[in-house]
Protein backbone atom coordinates (compact mmCIF):
# COMPACT_ATOMS: atom_id res chain seq x y z
CA UNK A 1 0.00 0.00 0.00
CA UNK A 2 1.43 3.36 -1.02
CA UNK A 3 0.95 6.65 0.83
CA UNK A 4 -1.57 7.74 -1.78
CA UNK A 5 -3.86 4.91 -0.65
CA UNK A 6 -4.09 6.36 2.88
CA UNK A 7 -6.72 8.89 3.94
CA UNK A 8 -5.16 11.73 5.95
CA UNK A 9 -7.08 12.82 9.05
CA UNK A 10 -6.65 16.53 9.86
CA UNK A 11 -7.25 16.76 13.59
CA UNK A 12 -7.46 20.56 13.62
CA UNK A 13 -10.65 20.33 11.56
CA UNK A 14 -12.27 18.13 14.22
CA UNK A 15 -12.12 20.73 16.98
CA UNK A 16 -15.60 21.52 18.24
CA UNK A 17 -17.16 18.54 16.47
CA UNK A 18 -20.32 17.57 18.42
CA UNK A 19 -20.73 14.10 19.92
CA UNK A 20 -23.81 12.57 21.50
CA UNK A 21 -23.42 8.84 20.86
CA UNK A 22 -21.72 7.96 24.12
CA UNK A 23 -23.43 10.59 26.28
CA UNK A 24 -26.78 12.32 25.99
CA UNK A 25 -26.56 15.96 24.99
CA UNK A 26 -29.18 18.69 25.05
CA UNK A 27 -28.25 20.02 21.62
CA UNK A 28 -28.19 18.21 18.27
CA UNK A 29 -27.09 20.24 15.21
CA UNK A 30 -29.14 18.01 12.90
CA UNK A 31 -32.31 18.78 14.84
CA UNK A 32 -31.60 22.51 14.58
CA UNK A 33 -32.42 22.66 10.86
CA UNK A 34 -32.94 26.44 10.84
CA UNK A 35 -29.24 26.97 11.50
CA UNK A 36 -27.87 24.43 9.03
CA UNK A 37 -25.51 25.89 6.43
CA UNK A 38 -24.15 24.81 3.03
CA UNK A 39 -27.27 22.86 2.13
CA UNK A 40 -26.92 21.17 -1.26
CA UNK A 41 -30.45 19.84 -1.64
CA UNK A 42 -33.55 19.01 0.37
CA UNK A 43 -36.53 16.71 -0.05
CA UNK A 44 -39.13 16.74 2.71
CA UNK A 45 -37.30 16.22 5.99
CA UNK A 46 -34.24 14.78 4.22
CA UNK A 47 -31.37 17.28 3.83
CA UNK A 48 -28.13 16.89 1.88
CA UNK A 49 -25.42 19.28 3.05
CA UNK A 50 -21.70 19.74 3.21
CA UNK A 51 -20.03 18.40 6.33
CA UNK A 52 -19.08 21.33 8.55
CA UNK A 53 -16.12 19.37 9.95
CA UNK A 54 -14.05 18.30 6.95
CA UNK A 55 -11.50 16.14 8.69
CA UNK A 56 -10.15 14.23 5.67
CA UNK A 57 -7.61 15.83 3.36
CA UNK A 58 -8.35 15.92 -0.39
CA UNK A 59 -11.99 14.93 -0.04
CA UNK A 60 -15.46 16.39 -0.35
CA UNK A 61 -17.37 15.26 2.73
CA UNK A 62 -21.16 15.52 2.66
CA UNK A 63 -23.96 14.33 4.92
CA UNK A 64 -27.56 13.36 4.33
CA UNK A 65 -29.86 13.90 7.31
CA UNK A 66 -32.43 11.13 6.86
CA UNK A 67 -35.25 12.35 9.05
CA UNK A 68 -36.37 15.06 11.47
CA UNK A 69 -36.82 12.30 14.08
CA UNK A 70 -33.71 12.34 16.27
CA UNK A 71 -34.32 8.71 17.28
CA UNK A 72 -35.26 7.49 13.82
CA UNK A 73 -33.40 4.62 12.18
CA UNK A 74 -33.73 2.13 9.37
CA UNK A 75 -34.78 -0.40 12.01
CA UNK A 76 -37.81 1.64 13.10
CA UNK A 77 -38.82 3.54 9.95
CA UNK A 78 -42.03 2.65 8.19
CA UNK A 79 -41.61 0.73 4.93
CA UNK A 80 -42.54 3.88 2.99
CA UNK A 81 -40.14 6.17 4.88
CA UNK A 82 -37.25 3.76 4.49
CA UNK A 83 -37.83 3.51 0.75
CA UNK A 84 -37.90 7.30 0.48
CA UNK A 85 -34.54 7.45 2.29
CA UNK A 86 -32.93 4.86 0.02
CA UNK A 87 -34.24 6.48 -3.14
CA UNK A 88 -32.87 9.85 -2.04
CA UNK A 89 -29.46 8.71 -0.84
CA UNK A 90 -28.94 6.74 -4.05
CA UNK A 91 -29.87 9.78 -6.13
CA UNK A 92 -27.39 12.00 -4.24
CA UNK A 93 -24.63 9.38 -4.32
CA UNK A 94 -25.11 8.83 -8.05
CA UNK A 95 -24.95 12.59 -8.72
CA UNK A 96 -21.50 12.73 -7.13
CA UNK A 97 -20.36 9.65 -9.06
CA UNK A 98 -21.66 11.01 -12.36
CA UNK A 99 -19.94 14.37 -11.78
CA UNK A 100 -16.62 12.61 -12.58
CA UNK A 101 -14.85 14.94 -10.15
CA UNK A 102 -13.53 12.21 -7.87
CA UNK A 103 -11.35 9.14 -8.00
CA UNK A 104 -14.10 7.37 -6.06
CA UNK A 105 -17.25 8.21 -4.10
CA UNK A 106 -18.08 6.34 -0.90
CA UNK A 107 -21.46 6.14 0.82
CA UNK A 108 -21.92 4.65 4.26
CA UNK A 109 -23.81 4.89 7.54
CA UNK A 110 -22.71 4.69 11.16
CA UNK A 111 -25.17 3.69 13.87
CA UNK A 112 -24.41 3.16 17.54
CA UNK A 113 -21.40 3.66 19.83
CA UNK A 114 -19.29 0.93 18.20
CA UNK A 115 -19.80 2.16 14.64
CA UNK A 116 -17.41 5.12 14.54
CA UNK A 117 -20.20 7.67 14.51
CA UNK A 118 -20.42 10.78 16.68
CA UNK A 119 -24.10 11.78 16.43
CA UNK A 120 -27.22 9.71 17.13
CA UNK A 121 -29.42 11.65 14.70
CA UNK A 122 -29.91 9.38 11.63
CA UNK A 123 -27.65 10.29 8.73
CA UNK A 124 -25.64 8.87 5.86
CA UNK A 125 -22.28 10.13 4.66
CA UNK A 126 -21.23 10.55 1.03
CA UNK A 127 -17.53 11.23 0.55
CA UNK A 128 -15.81 12.13 -2.71
CA UNK A 129 -12.15 11.05 -2.65
CA UNK A 130 -9.96 13.19 -4.90
CA UNK A 131 -7.02 10.83 -5.30
CA UNK A 132 -7.83 7.54 -3.57
CA UNK A 133 -9.68 4.56 -5.02
CA UNK A 134 -11.78 3.54 -2.02
CA UNK A 135 -12.61 0.21 -3.66
CA UNK A 136 -9.05 -0.80 -4.52
CA UNK A 137 -8.72 -3.36 -1.74
CA UNK A 138 -12.23 -4.80 -2.06
CA UNK A 139 -12.58 -8.11 -3.91
CA UNK A 140 -15.67 -9.63 -5.56
CA UNK A 141 -15.47 -12.50 -3.07
CA UNK A 142 -16.22 -10.03 -0.25
CA UNK A 143 -19.78 -9.81 -1.60
CA UNK A 144 -20.43 -13.54 -1.95
CA UNK A 145 -21.36 -16.01 0.75
CA UNK A 146 -23.95 -18.41 2.07
CA UNK A 147 -27.24 -17.54 0.42
CA UNK A 148 -30.12 -16.39 2.57
CA UNK A 149 -32.39 -15.46 -0.32
CA UNK A 150 -31.93 -15.38 -4.07
CA UNK A 151 -34.21 -14.29 -6.90
CA UNK A 152 -33.92 -12.87 -10.38
CA UNK A 153 -33.39 -9.33 -9.11
CA UNK A 154 -31.93 -9.58 -5.60
CA UNK A 155 -29.54 -11.66 -3.53
CA UNK A 156 -29.03 -11.72 0.23
CA UNK A 157 -26.13 -13.65 1.72
CA UNK A 158 -23.88 -13.94 4.77
CA UNK A 159 -20.25 -13.24 3.85
CA UNK A 160 -17.95 -16.24 3.88
CA UNK A 161 -14.98 -13.95 3.15
CA UNK A 162 -15.89 -10.77 5.04
CA UNK A 163 -13.87 -7.59 4.76
CA UNK A 164 -13.42 -7.32 8.52
CA UNK A 165 -15.73 -9.94 10.08
CA UNK A 166 -17.36 -11.56 11.96
CA UNK A 167 -20.87 -11.20 10.59
CA UNK A 168 -21.44 -9.26 7.37
CA UNK A 169 -24.60 -9.40 5.28
CA UNK A 170 -24.64 -8.52 1.58
CA UNK A 171 -27.81 -7.34 -0.15
CA UNK A 172 -27.37 -6.98 -3.92
CA UNK A 173 -29.75 -5.73 -6.59
CA UNK A 174 -28.85 -6.21 -10.24
CA UNK A 175 -30.25 -2.85 -11.36
CA UNK A 176 -30.89 0.50 -9.63
CA UNK A 177 -34.56 0.25 -10.60
CA UNK A 178 -34.95 -2.20 -7.72
CA UNK A 179 -33.76 0.28 -5.09
CA UNK A 180 -37.03 -0.14 -3.18
CA UNK A 181 -36.30 -3.85 -2.82
CA UNK A 182 -32.80 -3.05 -1.61
CA UNK A 183 -34.33 -0.73 0.98
CA UNK A 184 -36.79 -3.32 2.24
CA UNK A 185 -34.38 -6.25 2.50
CA UNK A 186 -31.86 -3.98 4.23
CA UNK A 187 -34.52 -2.70 6.67
CA UNK A 188 -35.39 -6.21 7.84
CA UNK A 189 -31.72 -7.24 8.01
CA UNK A 190 -30.78 -4.23 10.15
CA UNK A 191 -33.72 -4.91 12.44
CA UNK A 192 -32.53 -8.52 12.78
CA UNK A 193 -28.98 -7.39 13.61
CA UNK A 194 -30.14 -5.07 16.40
CA UNK A 195 -32.92 -7.20 17.88
CA UNK A 196 -32.11 -10.87 17.31
CA UNK A 197 -28.56 -11.62 16.15
CA UNK A 198 -26.76 -13.48 18.95
CA UNK A 199 -29.67 -12.75 21.26
CA UNK A 200 -29.70 -9.01 20.55
CA UNK A 201 -26.13 -8.33 21.76
CA UNK A 202 -25.41 -5.72 19.08
CA UNK A 203 -26.29 -2.04 19.48
CA UNK A 204 -24.22 -0.81 16.52
CA UNK A 205 -23.90 -1.42 12.81
CA UNK A 206 -22.42 0.03 9.65
CA UNK A 207 -23.84 0.04 6.15
CA UNK A 208 -21.54 0.40 3.14
CA UNK A 209 -22.65 0.85 -0.46
CA UNK A 210 -20.86 -0.28 -3.61
CA UNK A 211 -21.68 0.25 -7.28
CA UNK A 212 -20.42 -2.51 -9.56
CA UNK A 213 -21.64 -1.96 -13.12
CA UNK A 214 -25.43 -1.87 -12.83
CA UNK A 215 -25.37 -3.71 -9.52
CA UNK A 216 -25.85 -1.92 -6.20
CA UNK A 217 -24.49 -3.76 -3.17
CA UNK A 218 -25.35 -2.92 0.41
CA UNK A 219 -23.12 -4.48 3.08
CA UNK A 220 -24.55 -4.52 6.60
CA UNK A 221 -21.95 -5.12 9.27
CA UNK A 222 -22.75 -5.85 12.91
CA UNK A 223 -20.19 -3.87 14.95
CA UNK A 224 -18.20 -4.89 18.00
CA UNK A 225 -14.68 -4.32 19.32
CA UNK A 226 -12.41 -4.85 16.32
CA UNK A 227 -10.47 -8.11 16.33
CA UNK A 228 -6.72 -7.75 17.01
CA UNK A 229 -6.13 -10.11 14.08
CA UNK A 230 -7.64 -7.51 11.78
CA UNK A 231 -5.96 -4.55 13.48
CA UNK A 232 -2.50 -6.10 13.45
CA UNK A 233 -2.55 -8.39 10.44
CA UNK A 234 -5.62 -7.51 8.33
CA UNK A 235 -6.86 -11.04 8.89
CA UNK A 236 -10.64 -11.15 8.93
CA UNK A 237 -12.58 -13.80 10.84
CA UNK A 238 -15.97 -15.38 10.43
CA UNK A 239 -18.10 -17.92 12.22
CA UNK A 240 -18.08 -21.58 11.23
CA UNK A 241 -20.38 -22.91 8.52
CA UNK A 242 -22.87 -24.39 10.97
CA UNK A 243 -23.26 -21.08 12.80
CA UNK A 244 -23.50 -19.11 9.54
CA UNK A 245 -26.14 -21.51 8.24
CA UNK A 246 -28.14 -20.96 11.40
CA UNK A 247 -27.89 -17.17 11.00
CA UNK A 248 -28.95 -17.45 7.36
CA UNK A 249 -31.98 -19.61 8.24
CA UNK A 250 -33.18 -17.22 10.94
CA UNK A 251 -32.76 -14.18 8.70
CA UNK A 252 -34.67 -15.88 5.89
CA UNK A 253 -37.54 -16.51 8.28
CA UNK A 254 -37.46 -12.84 9.36
CA UNK A 255 -37.55 -11.76 5.70
CA UNK A 256 -40.52 -14.03 4.99
CA UNK A 257 -42.39 -12.70 8.01
CA UNK A 258 -41.54 -8.99 7.76
CA UNK A 259 -40.37 -7.95 4.29
CA UNK A 260 -42.97 -6.08 2.24
CA UNK A 261 -41.59 -7.27 -1.08
CA UNK A 262 -42.89 -8.88 -4.22
CA UNK A 263 -39.61 -10.79 -4.44
CA UNK A 264 -39.96 -12.60 -1.11
CA UNK A 265 -43.62 -13.46 -1.68
CA UNK A 266 -43.26 -14.95 -5.14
Amino acid sequence: MSNKDVLVFEIEQAKGKPRDVAKKKDYCPFCDTENLTNIIDQRGDMIWLENKFKTLKDTNQTIIIESNDHYGDISNYSVEKNREVFEYIYECWNKMIQSKKYQSVLMYKNFGPMSGGSLRHPHFQIIGLDHVDGYKHIEPENFTGMDVFNSKHINVNVSEKPIMGFVEFNVTINNPQYIDELAEFTRVTVKYVLEDLYGGKFDSYNIFFYKVGRKIICKIEARYVVSPYFVGYRLSQRDGDEQVRGIADVLLQKLKENAHSKEINQ
